[in-house]
């Protein structure tokens, strides 16, 4: 990967980007994910967080099973696009 590789496509996080906030102390997976929003996008990590864990771990010296995996959040039910434009309250 080089310097301007994307690392995360749904915040537009660069390789130079996760570097930096590695080098300014966040060195956890829930630290990257809070500051940098990475692993947060539509997505869910799906696309960025094994790229992450490479380079914490590239960084750190470390395995990625020496990791404790981020917190999830997952929605507590599907809503629309729409419902959540309208406002609508589905508590059905």
């Amino acid at each position: 990967m080089t310097d301007d590789t994307i690392v995360c496509r749904c915040e537009d996080l660069t390789l130079t980007d996760i570097i930096k906030y590695i080098r300014d102390g966040y060195e956890t997976l829930d630290e990257l994910k809070r500051v940098s929003r990475c692993m947060m996008g539509p997505c869910q990590g799906k696309t960025c967080r094994d790229l992450v864990i490479q380079v914490l771990c590239q960084h750190l010296s470390k395995q990625p099973q020496e990791l404790s995996m981020p917190t999830a959040r997952p929605l507590t039910r599907p809503m629309t696009l729409g419902a959540i434009a309208d406002g609508a309250n589905h508590e059905e």
